[in-house]
């Protein structure tokens, strides 16, 4: 009798099917409350398979959350490809972050991320990854729009961090679901205090414009959507 030996096709399959299994449930319990075994029952596989892939359940959170980053910038940048003004793709970027339809229950993964990156190296690696990631996101905009004269002259880099700094501090009251700071009140804030600082004109669009998210959905192929606030959605068309 002869073993089968997986080809890196279906060992790629098998991964994303187990990081996709992992969203699920974290996103549902919290990441403390998850276990290996958790995973490996939504995956349907056995949770030695997980561990042989994974090792530890901090680099499974890691890695489904780096899948899943991966594929929103992606699809974040088709999107925002299609805007033609750096004030535009800075809007989605803030709707991304405030009008998430999943409401708190989406960013609740990167408040345990952000948790779980106080005590855990390994964590605390990633997490800086991402959050530059989403810092450059914003500066490489306001870089745009300095270049096309649509902005006033700011430092780039100064305004990335203060700006991420708002959106994460808001998108935390958005997921507490506290009663003064709901979704549209953060993105309107938020776009106020951009236009300030940038000098360019801006006016809330119609609520009934804003963008699609869909993190809650059962996802159609082997990745799920990512189960966080950071999310594109479509495009409101408004400046």
């Amino acid at each position: 009798m002869t073993l089968e030996v997986e080809t890196g096709e279906q060992q790629d399959s098998r991964r994303a099917q187990m990081l996709s299994a992992a969203l699920e449930v974290i996103v549902e319990r919290g990441f403390p409350d998850t276990r290996i075994a958790d995973v490996a029952e939504r995956a349907d596989v056995s949770p030695a398979l997980v561990i042989y892939y994974f090792k530890t359940k901090d680099r499974l959170l890691t890695e489904a959350i780096r899948l899943a980053e991966d594929s929103w910038y992606a699809e974040g940048a088709r999107r925002m490809a299609a805007l033609p003004s750096a004030a535009m793709r800075l809007e989605e970027v803030v709707a991304m972050s405030c009008l998430d339809d999943g409401g708190g229950e989406t960013w609740s993964i990167w408040l345990d991320l952000w948790a779980a990156a106080l005590r855990h190296p390994e964590v605390r690696q990633v997490r800086e990854q991402f959050d530059e990631q989403w810092r450059e996101t914003i500066r490489s905009i306001v870089r745009e729009g300095l270049a096309a004269g649509e902005f006033e002259p700011v430092d780039a880099s100064d305004f990335a961090v203060g700006f991420s700094a708002l959106l994460d501090g808001l998108a935390i009251q958005i997921a507490l679901e506290d009663p003064v700071v709901s979704p549209w009140r953060a993105f309107e804030l938020s776009m106020r205090v951009a236009a300030q600082l940038l000098g360019f004109s801006w006016s809330p669009p119609t609520r009934g414009r804003r963008g699609r998210v869909g993190r809650r959905s059962t996802p159609a192929g082997p990745v799920a959507p990512l189960p966080a606030g950071r999310r594109w959605p479509e495009s409101s068309g408004s400046t």
